[in-house]
């Protein structure tokens, strides 16, 4: 679960870390006293998405507009948030398609001596968090790590016993802080690392964090995602949530109990369990078609599940084709093709549709499709299935 940069520095806040000062504006009047009650001479204005390279985005409505931008009056404030709120925001990480932004982020400027990143994550290597620097702040970890890997520090986090003291002094030495700067990072990074164990994150990064003038370390930027399956000890987590900045299909597949992914492609999968997913994409892919969805069923799905699932995909406007694969353990092969007849009848199929069964009532399944009468390609295995769903697409 990802939340707004506010969101994030209001949860950092409450931790005990200290941010910038900053108020959330929905209109530009709101933006305008913003700026005027921070009382400074120069205000940070930015766009409030799910996404990165804000500053170096710029809006489809307003192209010579950034996403992130100083502005130095209440009127400046006013005039930018006119042509921010309400546009659609285009950044590396959104693609073509753009983000609406809704929400303006009015923070206080800063005088400001260095950039640096940080960021903590899960690394599926160790086992554990790791925490991530570099003297680079400013730029994309991605960029640093392809170009610049030297300047990339790690420190592992252990959840029990935190960062410890040497490590906040060797990261500071190989970040270079000195004098105040390093007795800002005792305080400041180990309260980090708490907020990352206290609140389940997956990821908590900040970049640029900066070195003021006056020696402090501050988050300029602030990008908080939750472990989904740890919101159940998070329940004041859930009014963090932003519907508008997740995708429609893979909410309304959650509210299903659905695991489904909206990818690019243009062949809908439904399969059940994950490995099997992945390995139905992967097949898919070999033999020259291009997935449109992860999408996977689960063992205990039931008819009004599966049925769900089917309207999820036929409404993706890229589906050309269907592959339903179905290996039956726990979800048996019938209750599929109930669930799939269903669909012919409340949805109606309007594209190829090509099923491969096995296992658990695999032959009362297939009875039931030939009984059916419906215009379905049946397939005896994975790779017979992957190559007829492709083969639709040319015919």
């Amino acid at each position: 679960m990802k939340i707004h940069e506010y969101q994030g520095k209001q949860l950092l806040a409450a931790a005990g870390v200290t941010v910038p000062r900053g108020i959330v504006a929905r209109t530009p009047d709101e933006a305008a006293a913003a700026f005027s009650e921070l009382g400074g001479e120069i205000a940070v204005m930015k766009s409030q998405i799910h996404a990165g390279g804000r500053g170096k985005g710029r809006f489809k409505e307003q192209p010579d507009q950034p996403g992130v931008i100083l502005v130095r009056s209440a009127d400046e404030a006013r005039e930018n948030a006119e042509r921010m709120i309400g546009n659609t925001l285009v950044t590396i990480q959104t693609g073509e398609a753009g983000k609406t932004v809704n929400v303006l982020f009015v923070e206080q400027g800063l005088n400001i001596a260095r950039e640096l990143y940080l960021g903590i994550v899960v690394d599926r290597e160790s086992g554990g968090p790791v925490v991530i620097a570099s003297s680079e702040g400013g730029m994309s970890i991605e960029e640093v790590a392809a170009e610049s890997p030297e300047k990339i520090f790690r420190e592992s986090l252990d959840i029990s016993t935190g960062l410890q003291p040497s490590q906040v002094r060797n990261l500071a030495d190989k970040l270079g802080l000195d004098g105040q700067a390093a007795q800002s990072a005792t305080t400041f990074l180990p309260k980090l690392c708490q907020f990352f164990v206290d609140n389940d994150c997956s990821m908590t990064e900040i970049n640029p964090l900066v070195v003021t003038d006056e020696g402090e370390l501050t988050p300029l930027d602030a990008k908080v995602s939750f472990d989904d399956n740890a919101l159940f000890r998070h329940e004041n987590f859930a009014e963090l949530r932003d519907l508008s900045e997740e995708d429609e299909s893979e909410v309304r597949a959650a509210d299903a109990g659905l695991s489904y992914v909206n990818l690019d492609g243009n062949i809908g999968c439904l399969v059940n369990g994950a490995g099997l997913a992945m390995s139905t994409m992967d097949l898919i892919k070999l033999h020259g078609g291009e997935p449109a969805n992860f999408l996977d069923v689960g063992g205990g799905a039931d008819v009004q599940a599966v049925t769900e699932a089917f309207r999820i995909i036929l409404a993706d406007p890229n589906v050309k084709a269907v592959l339903v694969n179905i290996f039956g353990g726990i979800m048996k092969c019938d209750t599929i093709v109930e669930a799939l007849l269903g669909a012919y009848e409340k949805v109606g199929f309007s594209v190829p549709l090509v099923v491969r069964l096995e296992g658990t009532n695999v032959e009362v399944a297939r009875a039931m499709l030939a009984e059916s009468d419906r215009d379905i390609t049946t397939a005896t295995d994975l790779t017979d299935a992957a190559e007829k769903v492709v083969a639709t697409l040319g015919a």
